[in-house]
């Protein structure tokens, strides 16, 4: 399955970039909001439309636009936020008020550039950035945290704009928080440049920001194995778990995290990966090693998860684990899920297969198979496209409809 296939970078987070807001912070993982459009145009705008995992927010989003009542779930704070920040509606007097905003804080932060400032406990964060770029980011931070209200629609937009500035002035590899970096940042700005920096980017934010959704949907923090609490009924769900690749979004997102206030320490981070699901980064990587099944195990899962433990002597154990754990907390969300879909609700989920030690990990399958244990009906799997990486990985869509008790 999946041969022939192309990479279909439409169907991407490369098809966010300078699309609006889907383009206001890059997450690798992220799906585009061309996919997203093409699924919804299929419903009437009566459906109640449900996304569990909802990253950088973008099903959200696109059903704010097309005039669907959504909500979102995601159980990273700063992710929930964004996504919260990105689906609300900005009335022009906002958008001119950010403007005179930035330029306030531009004034007060250039008489005050000699204080001293403090910078996020970042580990090697020389590595990220250098001195100027740091005493400036600091300086900047600590000016908009003096001026501008937290729960302010004008500050969110100041803080998504913060937040380009400083992954563009970072040593970060392509603009992104990857694991390779530059000997220098992509810019050679002195102080003064950076002020214009901010305000050219605070000036773009605020302009994509213009076209507001038809509807605000509502974004809530919270795990997407407990949509019970949710109290609400849907009728469609599209979205993208976890894939079970031990990629961390904590990881990925720590930057950001950091500057903004969202962590404050490696423990606090390893604590929020563990809550996620597939998440195995820092602290989490160590609770794995002694992590059991608390339900039965898919027979494919243990016999894939028996192959891994075998295939290496050293990283075997925890890399079973990784698999075992990772089914296990989506079993528990398809089962909170059918608690909250209406009879004849319709998914979307997008996911990709994973490979450890070369061996294949079926996760479309496995996954589609839980949903028909779990009362889902016409459940297809398809293959959308080839990923970037290993010749044996692709992202699939997996189909369905709840029947219902």
């Amino acid at each position: 399955m999946g041969r022939g296939v192309s990479r279909r970078p439409e169907y991407t987070f490369l098809a966010n970039a300078g699309n609006g807001r889907h383009g206001w912070l890059r997450l690798t993982p992220a799906y585009s909001a061309h996919l997203v459009e093409e699924r919804l145009c299929a419903y009437e705008r009566t459906h109640r439309v449900l996304d569990p995992f909802c990253g950088t927010g973008t099903t959200p989003l696109i059903a704010g636009y097309f005039g669907f009542e959504a909500t979102a779930v995601e159980i990273n704070p700063f992710l929930a936020w964004l996504s919260r920040v990105k689906t609300l509606r900005y009335p022009e007097s906002v958008l001119t008020q950010t403007l005179n905003m930035a330029r306030s804080i531009v004034q007060r932060r250039s008489e005050l550039c000699t204080a001293p400032v403090e910078l996020p406990p970042i580990h090697s964060i020389e590595r990220w950035w250098d001195e100027d770029a740091l005493h400036w980011l600091a300086s900047l931070k600590a000016t908009m945290l003096q001026g501008c209200p937290d729960d302010d629609l004008s500050t969110y937009l100041i803080k998504v704009a913060f937040a380009r500035c400083v992954i563009q002035l970072s040593k970060a590899a392509y603009h992104h928080p990857s694991v390779s970096f530059r000997d220098t940042h992509q810019l050679n700005l002195n102080l003064m440049s950076y002020d214009a920096l901010f305000l050219q980017e605070v000036e773009w934010v605020a302009q994509s920001a213009r076209e507001n959704p038809v509807c605000e949907p509502r974004i809530l923090c919270q795990d997407a194995r407990e949509l019970e609490r949710l109290n609400e009924k849907f009728d469609l769900v599209i979205t993208s778990p976890p894939y079970a690749n031990r990629i961390s979004y904590i990881r990925e997102l720590r930057p950001y995290m950091y500057w903004l206030g969202f962590l404050s320490d490696g423990r606090t981070a390893g604590e929020l990966d563990w809550q996620a699901i597939g998440g195995t980064w820092g602290a989490a990587t160590s609770r794995l090693k002694q992590w059991s099944p608390q339900l039965p195990v898919d027979d494919t899962v243990a016999e894939v998860a028996d192959a891994i433990r075998k295939a290496h002597p050293k990283n075997g154990t925890l890399l079973a684990n990784y698999v075992l754990k990772y089914f296990e907390d989506m079993q528990r969300h398809i089962s909170s899920l059918k608690r909250v879909l209406n009879g004849g609700a319709r998914i979307h989920y997008i996911v990709g297969n994973s490979s450890f030690y070369g061996i294949v990990v079926p996760v479309e399958q496995i996954l589609a198979r839980m949903f028909r244990v779990h009362g889902f009906e016409f459940v297809r799997v398809s293959c959308l496209r080839k990923r970037n990486c290993k010749r044996e990985l692709y992202e699939y869509e997996i189909t369905g409809t709840y029947i219902g008790a």
